[in-house]
């Protein structure tokens, strides 16, 4: 997520525009008018020895968020069909994949969110390690009984999701905000705790459920249910700010690497959505 990178949080070319006031602006400039003001401050500054085709653009972000997703689906055949292998094994072992890509794509999300500048290959690579992690929780979700074509529900649910976001932002009607992101933020520090205790009360055998906490019920609902479309709608506000710093970024001149900055915070958001889905499909079918 954009808003937990000091690449986009720390770097001046994604601040917000505007240092002052137009007041005073004006009294610096007194013979200025109000609309020569306005167009003055709304003019977008370059930061200096950046020349027009080094300056990150919507166009060129998209190009690297796309090539991003081709690595990571290109790995998740991968995972998906070594999963595949040792499932009709028969010998065990299938969580392998999704062991390796977990940890991997932990570690590189960890470094790449703390790069002070984006690194192309470790950003790529992660791509590569939670392709493997997405394809084998996926093939494991679909051999399931029971669970057949979940799949396929979860990938064009989490579309659906991405695409209403995108185009609300698009058209101005969601937009990220102090106070919004200061409630996102409680609540995903709040999330990352229920996550951390659900897994220590599954490892430790305290609670029997393959969901853990999850699988409880509230009034003949599952909890997962309740949790997992609390979960989505912070991942579409997460793509929300997401899209405000790849924006502000191209507004401010950056530099056209932190297109890759980009491409990694949505690549983050769109996973987390994705296995949220795929879990609360497979929750409401059991």
């Amino acid at each position: 997520m954009a808003l937990d990178n000091p690449a986009f949080s720390k770097n001046p070319a994604f601040a917000k525009q505007g240092g002052g006031t137009l007041q005073a602006a004006q009294a610096a400039n007194p013979s200025l008018t109000a609309e020569q003001l306005h167009a003055m401050y709304n003019q977008p500054t370059a930061p200096a020895g950046i020349g027009t085709s080094d300056r990150m653009t919507i166009e060129n972000t998209v190009v690297k968020t796309l090539g991003s997703f081709a690595v990571l689906v290109v790995f998740a055949v991968i995972g998906w069909v070594w999963t595949t292998n040792l499932l009709q094994s028969g010998t065990g072992g299938y969580a392998l994949p999704m062991i390796i890509g977990m940890i991997g794509g932990l570690v590189l999300g960890l470094v790449n969110s703390f790069k002070k500048e984006p690194v192309p290959a470790l950003i790529l690579l992660y791509a590569a390690f939670q392709g493997i992690f997405v394809g084998g929780i996926s093939r494991f979700f679909e051999s399931v009984q029971g669970w057949e074509g979940i799949v396929v529900q979860a990938v064009l649910a989490t579309l659906a999701v991405v695409g209403v976001t995108l185009a609300l932002f698009a058209s101005g009607k969601v937009r990220a905000s102090k106070k919004a992101t200061k409630v996102f933020m409680i609540a995903i520090i709040g999330y990352g705790v229920f996550q951390l205790l659900n897994l220590v009360l599954m490892w430790t055998g305290v609670l029997q459920n393959p969901f853990g906490i999850y699988g409880a019920q509230i009034f003949g609902i599952p909890l997962g249910i309740v949790i997992g479309i609390f979960a989505v709608l912070m991942g579409a506000y997460s793509l929300v700010l997401d899209f405000d710093f790849i924006q502000r970024g191209v507004q401010n001149r950056a530099p056209a690497k932190y297109g890759w900055t980009g491409a990694f915070g949505i690549m983050v958001t769109v996973i987390w959505i994705y296995v949220e889905i795929l879990r609360m499909l497979a929750i409401s079918r059991n």
